[in-house]
């Protein structure tokens, strides 16, 4: 991480930045697609990864998250749809939810089918992917096929006891928990969904690949939501990453990836493509 930031990574040549559908519901956006992958006249075929980026609710690094994107539409074999949403605090909730929402519908009204749709979100982001579940599952939306949730931040009472028990273990803690909180809910209660995942109603969500690591401030974050989502029938993998801090994800945007980021983005390629199994069964 400390090498990134004294050499930034590039987006490699090869990404295509053109847009494959004509609307984003009016929501800021960029289309990244790895090579290799399918022509914007298949795209309700290959389907779409939406992807929200993290930066607690306040901050983007465009530059970054398109690496990202395409790291993404590498590991899910679809053109990933970036969602540039409003920050706090000069945008409050629901404002960043409203965006991921409006975003994902926009998708569906545009004939990309919720089954051939992957929601995916890092840090605050992985938090606006789980609230946007909520929401569509409250408004009886079509669900996307499954949603990866990157160390996110469910319970926003911050009563996980890993936000103690890993402090100084994590470049994060109680104190930037609490800003990101402040700065983010504004008026609105901590102990409630869809704002804060855990407090929401958790049945009937698509499949969800939760991943931390185990140094992490929000290790419990993670592991609380996926005990409460298996509870309410859900299908739900954990996949704790030892001796890893909040963001190590990050890694894999290096040119040349560390192990541990191969592995990450083995897994999601291997997560996503259960999912199109399913889908083939069923179809």
């Amino acid at each position: 991480m400390g090498a990134m930031n004294s050499q930034p990574p590039v987006l490699p040549a090869d990404a295509d930045l053109t847009a494959l559908l004509p609307h984003t519901g009016g929501i800021p956006g960029t289309w990244v697609t790895a090579p290799q992958r399918q022509s914007a006249d298949a795209v309700s075929e290959s389907g779409v990864t939406v992807y929200v980026h993290g930066g607690g609710f306040e901050y983007t690094h465009p530059d970054m998250e398109q690496i990202m994107a395409y790291r993404l539409s590498e590991a899910t074999g679809r053109p990933v749809l970036a969602v540039d949403y409003r920050l706090a605090p000069a945008h409050r909730y629901p404002a960043a939810l409203d965006d991921v929402v409006t975003a994902y519908r926009s998708l569906l009204a545009q004939g990309v089918p919720a089954s051939r749709i992957i929601l995916a979100g890092e840090s605050a982001g992985a938090t606006l992917v789980l609230s946007a579940l909520l929401v569509l599952t409250r408004d009886g939306d079509a669900l996307p096929a499954g949603a990866l949730a990157i160390s996110p931040q469910t319970d926003l009472t911050l009563s996980s006891p890993s936000i103690d028990a890993n402090d100084g273990q994590d470049v994060v803690d109680r104190a930037v928990l609490d800003h990101v909180r402040t700065q983010y809910l504004a008026d609105a209660r901590p102990d409630q969904g869809p704002q804060s995942p855990l407090h929401g109603d958790l049945r009937g969500l698509p499949p969800l690949l939760v991943v931390a690591g185990s140094r992490e401030v929000l290790l419990d974050d993670a592991r609380r939501f996926a005990e409460a989502a298996s509870q309410a029938a859900g299908t739900v993998s954990l996949d704790i990453y030892e001796d890893m801090p909040h963001a190590f994800h990050v890694s894999v945007l290096a040119t040349d990836p560390l192990p541990t980021a191969v592995t990450l983005l083995a897994r999601i390629g291997e997560w996503s493509g259960s999912l199109v199994a399913v889908q083939e069964r069923t179809a």
